[in-house]
């Protein structure tokens, strides 16, 4: 998975602080269903707009539901949270829940969060690169498996190879890694290293689209559940489902307000130019917000472990129906 600028450099104080920071819901009954919502990165993120602004509004709550909306120690711990049951619910990766599932952990897909995969190549505004322009090239990566996997995808489709250019990896942001004329490109999401290269460096990114050469188009962030909690409490994960689906529409017509609830509750751990242009960048990520906003599709899935097998970056794979589920989406 790639990692994300600007939110992650906000310093060990406001991650010893996001650590401890839970969405407070409005005033709730003793009855409520408790539910914990671990999120995928242990620094307050933009992406979590729907969710906060969804337990102010007391949406939840109104489904019966006090949400604790929780942030991992380290972003290895999300899914170890989800799958040994200490959370029940998770924003994530499809990616991490494929790589889950490898090792066995009881994770699953319950809703998608966006359209697609907006992952890709970025160069400074003005600079636009086409796959062909990449040979020689020098490039700011992130050191993970699927970031390779898709920059392999995207050179094949130009006629090479990783050998054909030169990558730098990042310790955390590739996004100072272009602004200081580092390296040519850096590869990233348009609602993050997008978003960085606009608030950090005044400049609207030149971006080539994986999709566009060869990587499939499948969402890159999910909610999943724990299954076995999933079998048990089928109505709650329903219910909670209905909530988010609140939050994204209020927050996506509502984005000055949703902005505010977010920084009301990370004042202190909070970049707040990058996290408005953050949500400014992700609200045409959801698409038309219709029935099918928050389904899975089958074909994504599909296509997504074509890929991941013939590029192996994961060696036992399943169907594409063992890692998402549409059974708790409203009908």
């Amino acid at each position: 998975m790639m990692m994300k600028m600007t939110r992650r450099g906000l310093g060990a104080a406001a991650l010893a602080l996001a650590a401890l920071v839970s969405a407070p819901a409005p005033s709730v009954a003793k009855d409520l269903a408790k539910l914990t919502f671990i999120q995928e990165w242990p620094v307050p993120d933009g992406f979590w707009i729907p969710w906060i602004l969804g337990s102010k509004k007391g949406f939840y709550a109104e489904e019966g539901i006090e949400i604790e909306i929780v942030t991992p120690p380290t972003v290895a711990d999300t899914m170890k949270f989800l799958g040994t049951g200490r959370a029940q619910v998770a924003f994530t990766t499809s990616m991490d829940i494929i790589f889950a599932r490898e090792q066995q952990a009881p994770v699953v897909a319950i809703a998608r969060y966006g359209r697609g995969n907006n992952w890709g190549i970025l160069s400074p505004e003005g600079k636009p690169l086409k796959i062909a322009d990449l040979k020689g090239k020098t490039i700011g990566i992130y050191n993970d498996a699927w970031t390779k996997a898709q920059l392999s995808m995207m050179l094949a489709d130009g006629g090479m190879t990783l050998d054909d250019v030169q990558t730098v990896a990042a310790a955390d942001d590739t996004v100072p890694l272009l602004l200081q004329s580092k390296v040519d490109a850096i590869t990233g999401i348009t609602n993050a290293e997008g978003t960085g290269m606009m608030t950090a460096g005044n400049q609207k990114a030149e971006f080539l689209a994986a999709t566009a050469h060869g990587v499939p188009n499948t969402p890159i962030f999910m909610l999943a559940a724990n299954e076995t909690w999933l079998k048990e409490n089928p109505d709650v994960a329903k219910a909670f489902l209905r909530a988010t689906r609140k939050g994204i529409d209020y927050a996506v017509a509502n984005p000055d307000e949703a902005i505010a609830a977010f920084a009301e509750l990370y004042s202190k751990a909070y970049d707040g130019k990058f996290i408005d242009q953050q949500w400014k960048d992700t609200i045409p990520l959801f698409g038309s917000i219709g029935p099918d906003l928050m389904v899975n599709d089958e074909a994504d899935w599909t296509a997504l472990l074509t890929a991941l097998k013939k590029f192996e970056v994961v060696k036992d794979l399943q169907a594409p129906s063992a890692y998402y589920t549409n059974d708790y989406l409203a009908k």
